[in-house]
């Protein structure tokens, strides 16, 4: 039990304050060997390369700052003084990054410089300063929730977002968590500027920065295996993690890091949701006519099933995107993680074993929904797949509120990309109903997580109207006058509730196609989204990781009506079915549910 006289971290007084034991530190020992077998830390080299690139974006900010000035006329000992800062957050910030990870990156400068300015000057003054070759690629996305710069910096990925603040000089020493700096900023500033206050303040609310690292880097790891990462899908994204990582820092702050990983599945699968998991005794107010989290007030913010609060002002839930399904998936899986670090405490198990990967499709469900995002280039469709990807958890939402006798809806956190070769308009059509065979061999079926994806980023929260659909509705044809169709495929799992013996979803996916459809971007020349009922025997192949085996279909004693697709409310019809076609690949027959 705590003790009486000491710190409290968050909202309550700690749990425990017991110290660590020898057995503790065999236990992180065991868990920090396990994170390196998995290719988890950045090597001295990498990490030393990440700071150098860091610091000549300093320098090139500062520049860029200047550049700008003296287009505006400023005198030069102004513009000695104007600054502009780097500032980190994210995973790198948090120092929970490993090979392949990106940095996140906000670029601060003073009142005289705007976004248009970053946009229109940045590129060419970070071209003007780097070596070639230095700069792999640059995108920049103006239209996104929040407006990003993509680069690949010899050969780290950084994503760069710009504020303005209302300075005449902005520092590199700059505290960046003073609400005062807040004045003067429209939402999209602020939105900018959220994620490093965010990040500083989480590092500022854990009594020990190394025990919650090591902790959060095991549970990014369990999430990402076990298939419950990803904020537009459903489920919490890198900050929430962290942030319910934190908190069960603050409850057993002299404790361990295999201890916090333990402790984490257990208080967290017996948290009373809806009851708000926050970092700080209260929730702050702030200097801006702003909406804060308050359920009291906001209705909508009541409805949040397992709100998760970011410790800096404004305060917001990081996880409202969570539903039914994904909530009960969360669950079932802390379940799991308590059982398993039950085990490894008591030397039953290694830590090898928390992080086994989900079987969503080899022993997951009967049933899918495979929703088809296509379209005839490859542009159109990096900007499609976003936005059909951020509108899937409606989809899930839908489905959950009908009357459809399903249980779980659950999403994949993933969607698997794949570039077709099709002579003619009925190939086409079979491609956009979920078959495969024209597939090209020579390429591989890419996964995307809807997070690192270029064009996906520009949906952030499921807010991808601004973006700009490219303008040619012809398509890509190949020398032999083929025409290329690029198709990116999300599955959702459905478990049916027990004694269900039919399923009508027809409701929530015509919902679905009209929110897609009504899109002004949408260009039924150029984009198609449909939804197919798929058995689990007749998932494709490229979906299942290595070592996996696809089901078998299994004879019934005594076979059942079909019902149609129509009757189930997905695609196709009965006359023109794939599977007819001897399609073994992606079947698009009507569901049959057992009871």
């Amino acid at each position: 039990m705590a003790t009486a006289g000491v710190q409290q971290w968050g909202e309550t007084p700690p749990i425990s304050t017991a110290p660590q034991t020898a057995k503790d530190q065999e236990l992180d020992d065991a868990l920090i060997a396990e994170l390196k077998a998995q290719d988890n830390f950045e090597s001295p080299e990498g990490t030393a390369k990440r700071a150098q690139i860091l610091d000549k974006l300093q320098h090139i900010v500062e520049e860029f700052v200047r550049h700008v000035g003296r287009l505006k006329g400023m005198s030069g000992s102004v513009l000695e003084q104007a600054g502009g800062l780097v500032s980190t957050f994210g995973s790198y910030r948090l120092g929970v990054y490993g090979p392949g990870s990106d940095i996140d990156a906000l670029v601060a400068a003073p009142k005289h410089v705007s976004r248009d300015d970053f946009f229109d000057h940045f590129p060419s003054i970070l071209e003007k300063m780097s070596k070639p070759g230095e700069i792999e690629e640059l995108t920049p996305v103006r239209d996104a929730h929040v407006p990003i710069i993509k680069l690949e910096y010899s050969g780290i990925s950084i994503d760069m977002i710009f504020t303005r603040l209302a300075l005449s000089a902005v520092t590199k020493g700059m505290d960046l968590k003073d609400k005062a700096l807040l004045r003067g900023l429209d939402e999209t500033d602020l939105r900018s500027i959220n994620g490093t206050r965010v990040t500083d303040e989480i590092l500022t609310l854990v009594p020990q920065v190394k025990t919650f690292r090591t902790a959060l880097r095991a549970i990014k790891l369990w999430a990402q295996r076990r298939g419950v990462y990803g904020n537009v899908i459903g489920f919490p994204g890198g900050v929430a993690w962290a942030m319910l990582v934190a908190r069960i820092c603050q409850l057993y702050p002299m404790a361990s890091a295999s201890t916090i990983v333990n402790k984490f599945f257990h208080l967290m699968r017996q948290w009373p949701w809806p009851r708000p998991i926050n970092l700080k005794a209260n929730i702050e107010e702030g200097p801006l006519n702003v909406r804060i989290w308050n359920p009291r007030i906001y209705p909508s913010d009541g409805r949040h099933l397992m709100p998760v609060i970011t410790p800096a002002y404004p305060a917001m839930c990081a996880t409202h995107n969570i539903t039914l399904s994904t909530k009960k998936i969360i669950l079932r899986e802390w379940d799991r993680g308590k059982e398993v670090t039950n085990d490894i405490i008591n030397c039953n198990k290694a830590w090898k074993s928390l992080f086994e990967k989900q079987t969503f499709f080899s022993t997951g469900y009967k049933y899918y929904l495979s929703v088809i995002s296509a379209s005839r280039t490859k542009d159109a469709q990096s900007i499609w797949s976003g936005f059909v990807q951020s509108k899937v958890r409606r989809l899930v939402t839908g489905i959950e509120q009908s009357n459809a006798d399903v249980e779980i809806a659950h999403p994949f956190n993933k969607g698997f990309e794949r570039v077709h070769r099709c002579k003619d308009e009925d190939e086409i059509d079979m491609v956009l109903q979920g078959d495969i065979r024209f597939q090209i061999p020579e390429t591989k079926t890419e996964t995307i997580d809807g997070v690192k994806d270029l064009a996906q980023g520009t949906n952030g929260d499921g807010e991808v109207e601004k973006a700009e659909m490219p303008a040619s509705a012809n398509g890509e044809t190949t020398e032999d006058g083929t025409q290329l169709i690029y198709t990116t495929t999300f599955y959702i799992g459905i478990e049916l509730a027990p004694g269900a013996k039919s399923l009508d979803i027809s409701f929530p996916v015509s919902d679905f196609k009209r929110q897609c459809t009504e899109w002004p971007q949408y260009n039924q020349n150029l984009n198609s989204v449909r939804i197919v009922h798929t058995r689990n025997y007749d998932l494709p192949l490229d979906v299942f990781a290595p070592g996996e085996t696809r089901p078998v279909r299994t004879k019934k004693a005594k076979p059942t009506k079909k019902r149609s697709r129509a009757e189930a409310g997905l695609e196709g019809n009965e006359e023109n079915d794939p599977k007819r076609r001897t399609s073994s690949a992606n079947a698009t027959t009507a569901p049959t549910p057992a009871g």
